[in-house]
């Protein structure tokens, strides 16, 4: 295989080749760094990058491999988000109140993926906070489509998903609180995975608005690659007071390779039980997609979740609201044109969140987690869109009109932050393009099923590919 195709390998293949000698880490290296060299600067995807750190590392990994260390990801490029840390980098949540922050030390998910051999390609682009559905920010401005650079790639991971669908990198780490790894990936896409919580340790970092609510998220070219990615991170960890002692015998890679059972039960949701807008090729296309699994032997129901009054899209913003104000409101007085005005109106929208809200808000969430979990109680799997849209203008918040509806400025991530509230797995899968640009089919499944949720996923993938052929 010639250097100009090793962005085109998976990660496990070109992880195979470096453990064998075939390819050398810095060899892979330089291949990255000259693509992110050259493409990057159109992108502004990758906002913290240093060709020298990149190779010392890439060195390292090289000297363990002839040192005899056996290294499941010997050499593998990966980007992470701009709000995670990596050691003596720095990492801003894409927030000039962090503009100097370094991280002392590697995000846990970062530290496991170095030991195993991976390295860090660079930081990628994210909106402030995290909190945001584009990725655009005052500290290093906006992250384009790699389609088409009028367009945003959503938000919050939008630099992850940039980079890596022109192949900078092979995979990348994000974080998901209310979709922000899975919509991303499906406007650019890629596959992106919200696990289950507490099976990708996170015991320290940045304090986080969302709290309870947000995951390492994962992004990948393809289903085997993400899975093999989970697989390498799922652990416990002591430290982290939201983990779960129970990651062996979650892996996903064994339930890919065997392929779910047929007898599984799969509901299909085109609008989620709640009437939420979707555009109309959007979800003829994800239609034809169920259908095309239901004529390949798949039994799936038409059938939604029986959701408490009072769920629709973002309804559990106000906690969002209340926590960024606990974080940051004491800085509206003195830093206020250094915050991202669509973040300030968060802010200040947080401080009007009485006790009785956010009462309010965990009862709610209570009783949205009672119903998806009777809801698995008929069914294995929930299908519905990763988004109800395309694509939109890099200019713009979200589109103004879904479904021929006016729209507000959540409508776009309606389908998503349900399945952070409820603490269940859901990945988004390629289906299909709509006017050119892809579109995402999301798989849901109940807490600590993500194996099932991915071995579904591939099927999937498999149906594109052999529609493709």
């Amino acid at each position: 295989m010639t250097d100009a195709a090793l962005h085109h390998l998976s990660a496990r293949e070109l992880a195979a080749r470096v453990s064998a000698g075939a390819l050398s880490a810095v060899e892979v290296a330089r291949h990255f760094i000259e693509r992110v060299e050259r493409l990057n600067p159109a992108l502004n995807a990758i906002v913290q990058f240093d060709a020298r750190l990149v190779l010392e590392e890439a060195a390292s990994v090289d000297r363990r491999i002839a040192a005899g260390e056996s290294l499941p990801m010997a050499g593998v490029p990966v980007t992470v988000k701009d709000n995670l840390w990596v050691e003596g980098r720095r990492i801003a949540q894409g927030s000039l109140l962090f503009e100097d922050f370094i991280a002392p030390r590697d995000a846990w998910a970062v530290a496991r993926l170095r030991e195993r051999g991976a390295f860090v390609l660079g930081i990628t682009n994210c909106s402030e906070f995290a909190c945001k559905g584009v990725t655009t920010n005052l500290i290093y401005g906006a992250t384009r489509h790699p389609l088409d650079p009028l367009l945003t790639p959503g938000g919050s991971s939008g630099g992850a998903v940039s980079a890596l669908a022109s192949g900078l990198g092979l995979l990348a780490l994000g974080t998901d609180a209310g979709g922000s790894t899975r919509r991303p990936a499906a406007h650019c896409g890629l596959v992106g995975l919200k696990p289950s919580p507490g099976l990708i340790p996170h015991p320290w970092g940045f304090a986080e608005p969302n709290f309870g609510l947000s995951v390492i998220g994962l992004m990948a070219q393809d289903v085997n690659d993400c899975a093999w990615l989970y697989d390498q991170l799922i652990a416990y960890d002591a430290n982290d007071p939201a983990g779960v002692p129970i990651a062996v015998g979650l892996e996903a890679g064994p339930a890919i390779d065997a392929a779910p059972a047929r007898e599984l039960r799969i509901a299909w949701s085109p609008r989620l039980g709640c009437d939420l807008a979707v555009d109309d090729d959007v979800r003829d296309a994800l239609q034809r997609q169920v259908d095309a699994l239901r004529a390949d032997g798949w039994r799936i129901d038409d059938a939604d979740p029986d959701w408490p009054e009072g769920t629709r899209e973002y309804p559990l913003i106000v906690l969002q609201q209340a926590g960024l104000h606990a974080l940051y409101g004491d800085r509206l007085a003195d830093a206020r044109y250094r915050i991202d005005p669509v973040l300030v109106a968060q802010i200040e929208g947080g401080a009007s969140v009485t006790p009785a809200d956010v009462a309010r808000a965990l009862r709610l969430k209570q009783r949205i987690v009672g119903s998806l979990a009777a809801f698995f109680g008929d069914y294995d799997l929930l299908l519905c869109p990763t988004t109800p849209v395309t694509a939109w203008p890099i200019d713009e918040l979200g589109p103004a009109v879904i479904g021929g509806k006016p729209a507000g400025p959540r409508g776009h991530a309606a389908f998503t932050p349900l399945f952070n509230y409820c603490g269940v797995p859901a990945c988004s899968v390629p289906a299909g393009t709509v006017r050119g640009l892809p579109v995402g089919l999301q798989i849901v499944g109940p807490c600590f099923e993500d194996a099932r949720v991915m071995a579904f996923a591939a099927q999937v993938e498999r149906l594109q590919s052999d529609d493709a052929r």
